[in-house]
C-alpha cells in the first residue's frame, strides 16, 4: 500500500519513510504543500501522513482539499496541541493526528490502524433506509429526503452507528468505539464537535427537527420516523 509522507523537515520525513518501507509500505515524500494535489493525482496514496506546518500551503488547507475530493484517509501531524479538535472537527474530515515529539513505530502503528478502519468492510455492506434516510455503506453515501448528504468519513460512521437502532441513546463511549480502533486519538470535545456537525448537515434538510438529540449524562441517540429495512 502506498502512503505519503508529507513532511518539510527531511531528515524526519526519510526515518518515516524508511520504517514505513520497513514495515512493508511503499512510500513517498514531500514538503512542499504545492506539491501535493499534483503528486496525489500522479501517484494515487491510500493513506496521506500530512504535516500542519509546510510552505506553499499548510496542512488544513490541504486536508480540506483532499477530503474534498477524495475519501484517502488523512493522519495530521501537529506541534500545536491547541489544533487537535480542529484537526478531528468534522468541518476538516481527519482521521487521526499525531503530536510532535513523537516515535516513527507510534506512527507506523497508527498508519496500520487507520488503513485497517478503512478498509473494513461490513459483512455484508447494506443500503437501509429508515424515516426519509438513506444508507448506502457499500457505496458510502447517504441522502435525506432525497439530498445527497456531503459527510466526511467520520461523520458517515457516525450516522451508521446512530441509524443502526434509531431512538437507541448511544454512550460516548460506544460513539468512542463505533468510530476508532484507539482511544488515545480523540477527546470529548472531538466527539461533541462531530455530533454537532452532523446534526448542522442534516438540520440543513431538516431546518424544523432536531434529528440527533443529546441525552444529558447519558449520550446520543437518532430521532426518524418509520422502521429501518436492510438489504445486502
Amino acid at each position: 500500500m502506498r502512503i505519503l509522507v508529507v513532511e518539510d523537515e527531511p531528515k524526519l520525513a526519510g526515518l518515516l519513510q524508511t520504517y514505513l518501507e520497513a514495515a512493508g509500505y511503499e512510500a513517498r515524500c514531500t514538503g512542499d504543500g504545492l506539491a501535493v494535489m499534483p503528486l496525489i493525482e500522479d501517484w494515487p496514496p491510500d493513506l496521506v501522513l500530512l504535516d500542519l506546518m509546510l510552505p506553499g500551503r499548510d496542512g488544513l488547507e490541504l486536508c480540506r482539499d483532499i477530503r474534498a475530493r477524495t475519501s484517502i484517509p488523512v493522519i495530521m501531524v501537529t506541534a500545536r496541541t491547541e489544533e487537535i479538535d480542529r484537526l478531528l472537527g468534522l468541518e476538516l474530515g481527519a482521521d487521526d493526528y499525531i503530536c510532535k515529539p513523537y516515535s516513527p513505530r507510534e506512527v507506523v502503528a497508527r498508519v496500520k490502524a487507520v488503513l485497517r478502519r478503512s478498509a473494513a468492510d461490513p459483512a455484508p455492506a447494506q443500503a437501509r433506509e429508515v424515516g426519509g434516510l438513506d444508507i448506502d455503506e457499500g457505496a458510502w453515501s447517504a441522502r435525506l429526503d432525497g439530498v445527497a448528504l456531503d459527510l466526511t468519513p467520520v461523520e458517515f460512521r457516525l450516522l451508521v452507528l446512530l441509524a443502526s437502532q434509531p431512538g437507541r441513546i448511544f454512550s460516548r463511549d460506544q460513539v468512542l468505539d463505533g468510530l476508532y480502533d484507539d482511544r488515545r486519538v480523540v477527546t470529548d470535545r472531538a466527539v461533541d464537535s462531530h455530533v454537532k456537525n452532523l446534526r448542522r448537515k442534516l438540520a440543513a434538510v431538516r431546518p424544523d427537527e432536531e434529528l440527533i438529540r443529546s441525552v444529558y449524562g447519558v449520550g446520543y441517540r437518532l430521532d426518524l420516523g418509520g422502521s429501518a429495512h436492510a438489504s445486502p
